[in-house]
């Protein structure tokens, strides 16, 4: 009986992770939930799979929480802030730690969850955005064990030679014969939207992705394709390549989830449904297999596959992240956070959806060069790139 953790849990991949555990209940116990501010949500949680723990980054609503449980009879456990995701993150007793806060906010805590060694399924991409190479750093140190839950990053991870899964951090790609990595995405709703249409684009089209079931930043970002550019740069850690290695290529259908190319000539495809339950349900057995409750695919109902490459003058958020990504550490760091505002501030409509890419652009050329190492000195070039982009949205709100 394995301990999970669940950092998010009631976001959508907390939510699928739960629902993975639950057609396994005779392995897999949940030890902790944590969320940022749905208690009532993550009160519902916890009454249906009674975690020994809850943390609520929100102290106000960890407080409204422990009223609910206890009025409930329930005997979970509430901690609040970021040290009671820190520690949920750390504990003991946990086996393996789904990170799946979205954004910065889940930095430290799987950062926890590393310095003690723990099996870390990864799905914040920030998390190596932000920190790359302290991360993996850290990942080597304590003997921890990295697993990626982001579809194409899982899909890649299936793709590799066996003895390379072990040792992703710090083996070179070219030495098991694999000369690129390629990462697909759908596209997102705007793949055939005119582009002199773009500057009306509302928050609700945006959200409304054709394939995938995601929160609304991650849509978001989909829409932008900046969530491709933050999987670039995040398969640049995860698989120890440079940015030459990897190349992005547009797959509407969202059934090939990526694919690796060796020296000889092959390719190999990971394939499925465009549901999260997979990879959640491949990292959570590996390296042996489990059921998930995800339907396998029915050859016979698929029409086609195609592929085209994407429009720097459609994404350019896309390509903002690549040259990110060519800079180093202090670039993703900065357009991570500036993308983060920029988002926000168009899905509370106080930016059009292009004015996105513009307070990227900005910040990426304002802090390129900055050099950063340290955790104390990320997270202030991320608090730094924050404030001058909210300075770049006002002068455009």
């Amino acid at each position: 009986m394995r301990q999970v953790v669940i950092l998010g849990s009631t976001g959508s991949i907390g939510v699928s992770t739960l629902s993975v555990l639950a057609a396994h209940p005779l392995h897999y116990q949940v030890l902790a939930l944590t969320a940022a501010t749905q208690s009532d949500k993550l009160l519902q949680q916890c009454l249906a799979v009674q975690p020994r723990y809850a943390a609520m980054l929100d102290t106000k609503a960890a407080a409204q929480l422990a009223v609910a449980l206890k009025q409930a009879g329930s005997r979970t456990e509430v901690l609040a802030g970021i040290d009671g995701l820190c520690q949920l993150a750390a504990h003991p007793d946990a086996d393996i730690v789904m990170a799946a806060i979205v954004g910065s906010a889940g930095l430290l805590p799987t950062l926890a969850a590393v310095e003690q060694g723990k099996t870390v399924l990864l799905a914040n991409k920030e998390a190596l955005v932000m920190s790359g190479e302290l991360f993996i750093n850290k990942v080597k140190q304590h003997g921890a064990t990295l697993l990626p839950i982001d579809s194409e990053h899982n899909a890649i991870f299936q793709c590799l030679p066996a003895p390379l899964q072990q040792h992703t951090h710090d083996q070179q790609l070219s030495d098991y014969g694999i000369s690129k990595l390629l990462l697909t995405g759908s596209g997102g709703p705007f793949l055939c939207t005119p582009l002199s249409a773009f500057d009306a684009i509302t928050p609700e089209q945006a959200v409304a992705h054709p394939n995938w079931s995601m929160g609304h930043k991650i849509s978001v970002d989909s829409a932008t394709m900046m969530n491709k550019g933050l999987e670039f740069i995040e398969a640049r850690w995860l698989f120890n390549c440079l940015a030459d290695d990897i190349e992005v290529v547009i797959h509407p259908q969202s059934i090939i989830h990526s694919m690796v190319q060796y020296t000889d000539g092959s390719v190999l495809a990971q394939l499925g449904q465009p549901d999260m339950r997979t990879p959640i349900a491949h990292a959570l057995a590996f390296p042996q297999r489990m059921a998930s409750p995800v339907a396998p695919l029915n050859f016979k109902q698929l029409r086609d596959f195609s592929f085209t490459e994407p429009e720097p003058q459609r994404y350019p958020n896309l390509y903002l992240a690549m040259q990110a990504c060519k800079h180093g550490q202090g670039a993703t760091t900065a357009l991570n956070a500036a993308n983060e505002i920029a988002v926000s501030a168009f899905l509370r409509q106080q930016i059009r959806f292009t004015d996105i890419a513009k307070i990227n652009a900005l910040s990426l050329d304002h802090f390129a060069s900055f050099r950063v190492s340290a955790l104390d000195d990320i997270l202030a070039l991320d608090l730094e790139a924050r404030s001058y982009a909210q300075i770049q949205l006002r002068k455009l709100a």
